[in-house]
């Protein structure tokens, strides 16, 4: 009985080997460099040059793949990816590292850009610009517009309201509260 499932177990890892090396070639005889082949899942055991974008489930076990874009959702314990959409659930880390709508929740979650609604639910949560929530411990973000619940929170600009132990909005006329800082 264990027989058939290690074959069945391979026949599946070298088709979907095959499917990425087909995919690698396509993207690479097209002149204008778009990728249009798009997986509905894929689980990360191996780090391919240039993966197809997922729609659908991605499992990052033991870490995830490079794909630019994602749709749906990311679990595991590593995920990055340069666009997101969805729902992105990593132990570890959750790294986007341009445009992002969704949640994060994870121990440490980066966003460059999360000009859609997004929330992060994390130890450590970063944003270069943010709009929607973030709880965690540490809320650190650049431009952001919403609400940061947290020990230790940290703005640049904020058109929102901090809720925390130190508060910090650095362009604010009060950059620094405890308890409750607001920005406008």
């Amino acid at each position: 009985m264990k027989k058939p499932l290690v074959l069945v177990a391979a026949a599946a890892l070298a088709a979907t080997l095959h499917a990425a090396e087909q995919a690698e070639q396509e993207t690479r005889s097209r002149d204008d460099g778009a990728q249009s082949t798009v997986w509905p899942s894929i689980f990360a055991i191996c780090e391919w040059p240039d993966s197809p974008d997922v729609v659908g489930l991605r499992v990052t076990v033991p870490f995830s793949t490079r794909q630019e874009g994602v749709t749906g959702f990311d679990v595991g314990l590593w995920g990055r990816c340069r666009d997101f959409e969805g729902l992105q659930a990593s132990l570890l880390r959750n790294d986007v590292k341009d445009s992002f709508g969704g949640a994060q929740a994870g121990f440490y979650n980066t966003i460059n850009r999360g000009d859609l609604c997004c929330v992060q639910f994390g130890v450590i949560n970063e944003a270069q610009s943010f709009r929607g929530v973030q709880a965690g411990v540490i809320n650190v973000t650049g431009d952001g517009y919403g609400f940061q619940l947290g020990l230790i929170n940290r703005s640049e600009t904020l058109y929102g309201l901090q809720v925390g132990l130190v508060n910090v909005i650095r362009d604010a006329e009060v950059p620094v509260l405890p308890v409750v800082n607001v920005g406008f």
